[in-house]
């Protein structure tokens, strides 16, 4: 696509924002309402996929960290492929072959694990796309597997009944291999639009708000036709965007996408979102995102966590270590009861397969929400979220997997005429003591005046001995013993 197309692209793209209902300002953006079904699914699949899966060393990162001296990946690579001029990030291309990709299987594994939607990149920081390009011959179907993955995917997801969604990290591209022109590499200029490489500009030295030197007006455009035709060729219903979409030269164009995707979306009348991190878009116009951490309170409004099944890599790599599943577990319970969605993420292997230990994890989940999910899918907030001495770390990167908790630590939901009470360690010797439903009356002590009409162990026969009283809601069971949650549901008169 020459340059003149971009300039042409452009115009195209601004007659359809102003055909609306959406235009490119916060005051129009901030009337989109997030989708029922995101509210009610709570749990998606994450897929961080592509060329950095071949060297499958150190994290997803590999592209950029190849090219620095002194880092470890910048060691490995020469040890392993040779120096850098002769094998290059490029040169992994034919080597990400993807043979046995079967989008159906996958599907099939996420809608078994619980998930109600999915979200494959379709462009991560190292510029190649995943999907089927007219802006760039470095894609997946001209290039490497010669098929079109995400497309492949969509389809099988839809197919399976799950959303799709997916995610462009475009944005970082701009100095992403910029290392490269720091030594004699395969990055040399001249680099024009459309190359692999281009631009490889230098990494600044503080990634803040204001960060010199700003892409250009060429970068910006091409980064906004991409994403607008991964909206135009795939629909996705959740799109998200990585950080540095934060970037003061961003601010025009990601208020000209938004406005065209949400005027796609309303064509399409399926309902869909923006996902965001670090104040990308203004609040209210899409989803807040926080990257493998969490909130400590529960939330007035939707937003979602995105957190990878292994400790330090979001793709695959050898040797990956892995999260326990009771602790991810975990993590979605405490996620959903404060009004959040859990985004899970899975790293393939370059020829398609999913390792045993991305499997495993989502077995195990799979098999806690078939019994449990119903305190999760349709789930609110109860008006308390939570209840025990352990409390999670807010933020980003803080991920609480190192977390352990009590038998005195309860998260709830509810739905319908129901509270949901989810002990997350629950006692060996089987008495439970829910403090939050203690009925005191003393003005200053929160209460539960309520009526209980009936408390039982969601999947099990075992009817617990329960008594409601000022000092809480008490409860005995015989039988019940698992090293995962155990929801107790309450269900009101």
């Amino acid at each position: 696509m020459e340059y003149t197309d971009i300039v042409r692209g452009m115009a195209d793209l601004e007659r359809s924002i102003a055909q609306g209902p959406y235009t490119d300002d916060w005051n129009s953006l901030c009337a989109v309402t997030v989708p029922q079904w995101f509210r009610d699914a709570k749990f998606g699949i994450f897929i961080h996929w592509g060329v950095f899966s071949v060297p499958a060393y150190s994290n997803e990162w590999y592209p950029r960290n190849m090219y620095i001296k002194g880092m470890p990946a910048y060691t490995h690579h020469i040890k392993t492929y040779g120096p850098q001029q002769d094998f290059g990030y490029k040169d992994f291309i034919p080597l990400y072959t993807m043979e046995q990709f079967d989008p159906h299987a996958w599907a099939k594994v996420f809608k078994d694990a619980g998930a109600r939607y999915v979200m494959p990149l379709a462009e991560h920081h190292d510029g190649f796309q995943m999907y089927a390009s007219a802006i760039s011959r470095f894609n997946a179907v001209e290039m490497g597997p010669h098929r079109d993955l995400l497309g492949a995917l969509r389809q099988a997801v839809l197919d399976e009944g799950l959303v799709f969604g997916t995610s462009s990290h475009r944005a970082e591209h701009w100095f992403f291999l910029g290392h490269g022109k720091e030594f004699d590499s395969d990055i040399r200029e001249p680099l024009k639009r459309g190359d692999f490489y281009w631009p490889a500009m230098p990494e600044p030295d503080n990634l803040d708000l204001y960060s010199e030197p700003y892409p250009t007006d060429e970068y910006l455009h091409d980064w906004l036709l991409r994403t607008c035709e991964i909206i135009d060729r795939y629909q996705p219903q959740l799109l998200y965007f990585d950080w540095w979409i934060q970037h003061r030269a961003f601010k025009p164009y990601i208020k000209k996408l938004a406005a065209y995707y949400y005027n796609q979306a309303e064509a399409w009348g399926t309902g869909a979102a923006l996902c965001y991190k670090y104040d990308g878009l203004m609040f209210g116009s899409g989803i807040v995102e926080i990257e493998r951490g969490a909130c400590a309170a529960c939330q007035p409004y939707p937003w979602q966590i995105d957190t990878p099944v292994a400790q330090h890599s979001w793709c695959y790599v050898e040797d990956q270590a892995y999260k326990k599943s009771v602790d991810i577990i975990r993590e979605l319970v405490n996620v959903v009861s404060k009004n959040g969605n859990l985004l899970l993420n899975i790293g393939p292997r370059a020829d398609g397969i999913i390792p045993e230990g991305d499997m495993g994890i989502l077995r195990d989940i799979g098999a806690w929400l078939r019994v449990n999910g119903e305190a999760i899918y349709g789930s609110r907030p109860w008006r308390i979220c939570s209840e025990g001495p352990t409390q999670e770390t807010e933020g980003f990167f803080q991920d609480n997997d190192s977390v352990r908790y009590t038998a005195q630590d309860f998260r709830f939901t509810c739905k319908g005429d129901s509270i949901y009470a989810i002990a997350l360690e629950y006692p060996q010797e089987g008495a439970v003591i829910i403090r939050s439903f203690s009925y005191a009356l003393e003005p200053s002590t929160p209460s539960f005046r309520g009526i209980i009409r009936d408390v039982s162990i969601v999947g099990s026969a075992e009817k617990p001995l329960w008594k409601h009283t000022g000092e809480g809601l008490s409860l005995t069971t015989r039988t019940i013993s698992s090293e995962y949650p155990v929801v107790i549901k309450i269900t009101i008169e």
